[in-house]
């Protein structure tokens, strides 16, 4: 599937970006625009069931990394995702060959159990009002708020049943493809203090921003761009 994307900027070096579950490019209304001040052409992606891109009838993780391959150009300088789209970057990077990465709080394990995900209930969040979006990420700008109302009215649930795949299942990389960096939550529930040394163990740089929640990005802007540094 060839996937929608934005740019942002006309710079040289290429950045791209993949935002997580539920979402689109919009996620990345100001990361994109910082980055294109830094000298980058920025692409950002919509995922399969996501934004302006195409419906599927299957949403394999296997397949969402097919479609960044097919859809965004190789060698890109950065590359950098969000949740799913940090999983689905790290599936895809031996195709993208970027020269660095960046994975923002990656879904590389979801809990099972009576506690874990379940994909049913995780759909149930395409009717989310106004006020469950404010309680469940107090920190956002009201302009996500805005966004966030308008990519669940576009969003696929059925994409749900594609995270069943990372269910008890260990999907961290074994070695890093480039040079990479994991930012995350603080603290993590996807990225705990174990699975951060482990990484650190095989070879990624793991940095915390303090207090900010799973949408790290979104949640406390400067802080994550204050993580970045030294990396784009």
């Amino acid at each position: 599937m060839r996937l929608h994307t934005t740019t942002w900027g006309t710079g040289e070096r290429v950045a791209l970006l993949v935002h997580g579950v539920m979402s689109d490019h919009r996620s990345w209304r100001r990361v994109g625009p910082a980055l294109a001040e830094r000298g980058y052409r920025v692409v950002a992606v919509d995922l399969r069931g996501h934004g302006a891109s195409g419906r599927a009838a299957s949403y394999g993780l296997r397949e969402y990394a097919d479609d960044l391959v097919e859809s965004l150009p190789a060698g890109a300088e950065l590359a950098m995702g969000h949740s799913l789209g940090g999983l689905t970057l790290s599936l895809a990077a031996a195709g993208l060959s970027p020269g660095r990465v960046v994975y923002v709080d990656p879904v590389w394990h979801l809990p099972e159990g009576p506690e874990g995900f379940r994909a049913e209930a995780f759909a149930a969040a395409k009717g989310l009002s106004r006020e469950a979006i404010r309680e469940t990420a107090p920190r956002w700008d009201e302009e996500d708020v805005d966004i966030e109302l308008a990519t669940l009215a576009l969003w696929d649930q059925s994409t749900a049943q594609g995270l069943t795949e990372a269910v008890g299942r260990d999907l961290m990389p074994a070695v890093p493809v480039a040079p990479s960096l994991v930012v995350t939550a603080d603290p993590s529930r996807l990225v705990p203090a174990r699975r951060a040394a482990l990484l650190r163990e095989r070879g990624f740089e793991v940095r915390a921003v303090t207090g900010a929640g799973h949408t790290v990005h979104r949640d406390d802007f400067d802080g994550f761009m204050a993580a970045l540094e030294g990396w784009i």
